[in-house]
Order: structure tokens, then C-alpha cells, then sequence
């Protein structure tokens, strides 16, 4: 699977700031990986439309069994609802014991700088 286009749902206002989110997931098993890809549309469909997204994408690897996320939002709290709502909030509780190796970073960026690039978020996530 390709790296999924980078979704924009809402606009930063010029010059603000934004919360920058960036994960990388392993699953233990190739099923895992397969369950993953599984979920991922629903998902990606509640990122394009959730309050105080900026912008989100995947990278995949399934056959390596190796994920990443890269999402901008309007600050912690817009992702924090996010992430406790929607297909996402039984999505990661389905799939958390299919992980075995987590890795998230998250920090800000100017408007100016989206959309983040993959190399600032693998840096970060190493």
C-alpha cells in the first residue's frame, strides 16, 4: 500500500500554531497487519471530518507488518478527542494486542510549515 494522500479537513488559520502528532506501529503478526489495513478506511474517514483536524496520512508496509500516522490538529485537545471517539476509539483497543512495537512523538509547527514532512516525523519518531 502506497503512502495515503494527505487529507486536509480544515485549514489553519495564517501564522497559528499546531499540534503535530506522528506514530509508528509493528504488529506482531502478518493477521495483525491485515486487521490493521482492515480498520484503516473508518478511521480515515473520521479524520477528514473531525473538529480541529488539520491534516492526516498513512504510511504502510503491511507485508513488513510496519505503520505510520502524520496528523496536524488545531491543538492537544482536538486529538485527544479524536483519538477517544469515532472508529478510532475501538479501533486501537481492537488492535492493541496485535502491537509490538509503539512509538508516538508529538510536537508544534507553524501553519507556514504544513504539511509536515514524512523525514521531520520518521527523525522525530527514532
Amino acid at each position: 500500500m502506497p503512502t495515503l494522500s494527505w487529507t486536509v479537513p480544515n485549514s489553519p488559520p495564517a501564522g497559528a500554531e499546531a499540534h503535530v502528532f506522528a506514530s509508528r506501529f509493528e504488529t506482531r503478526t502478518l493477521w495483525g497487519a491485515l486487521r490493521f489495513l482492515a480498520r484503516t478506511p473508518a478511521v480515515r474517514r473520521q479524520a477528514g471530518r473531525a473538529p480541529g483536524a488539520y491534516g492526516a496520512t498513512l504510511r504502510a508496509q503491511p507485508l513488513r507488518r510496519t505503520f505510520w500516522t502524520l496528523s496536524v490538529w488545531e491543538s492537544a485537545a482536538a486529538l485527544k478527542e479524536f483519538a477517544r471517539s469515532g472508529a478510532h476509539r475501538p479501533t486501537s483497543r481492537a488492535l492493541a494486542d496485535q502491537m509490538r512495537d509503539v512509538r508516538f512523538a508529538t510536537w508544534q509547527a507553524c501553519a507556514g510549515e504544513l504539511p509536515v514532512s514524512w523525514e521531520e516525523a520518521t527523525r522525530r519518531l527514532t
